[in-house]
Order: structure tokens, then sequence, then C-alpha cells
């Protein structure tokens, strides 16, 4: 899957979460449902984005829930 497309598929999350007023609370929630809906191979590709850019065309909250799943894995390797 071509990563402009797992971009914006992840800032549709955030726009979900938007009306979440803590802005830790949507990045969690965020997180939680690429967690649980995402395919392991698009997880890997959107964390390995973040890596190598900093998530820079991610927004906001997404850009932390993404941030948060990269130290996941780096804590599970």
């Amino acid at each position: 899957m071509h990563i402009d497309y797992l971009v914006r598929m992840a800032n549709d999350i955030g726009a979900f979460f938007a009306s979440e007023q803590d802005q830790g609370v949507a990045a969690e929630a965020i997180r939680q449902h690429i967690q649980k809906f995402w395919d392991p191979r698009m997880r890997s590709r959107i964390v390995g984005y973040y890596n190598d850019t900093g998530g820079k065309d991610l927004e906001g909250p997404v850009r932390t829930a993404v941030q948060r799943l990269a130290e996941q894995t780096a804590a599970k390797a």
C-alpha cells in the first residue's frame, strides 16, 4: 500500500477524533485504532514513514499516535 494513502487514512482517523479537546486522549484513541484495525504491514509502513521523516505530513495527534506506535515497536525489538 502506498505511503501517501496510509498517511491520508491516518489523518482521516485523526479527523474523526478532532472533537476531543484533550490532544493526549485523541492521540491514544488514534493509536489504539491503528493498533487494533490496521494490518501489521500497514502499521510497519506508517511507523517506518514516521522514523524516516518525523511524520512530516501527519497532523497533530496523529503524529503523536504514530510516534507512540514507533516507540512500542522499538521497545519490542
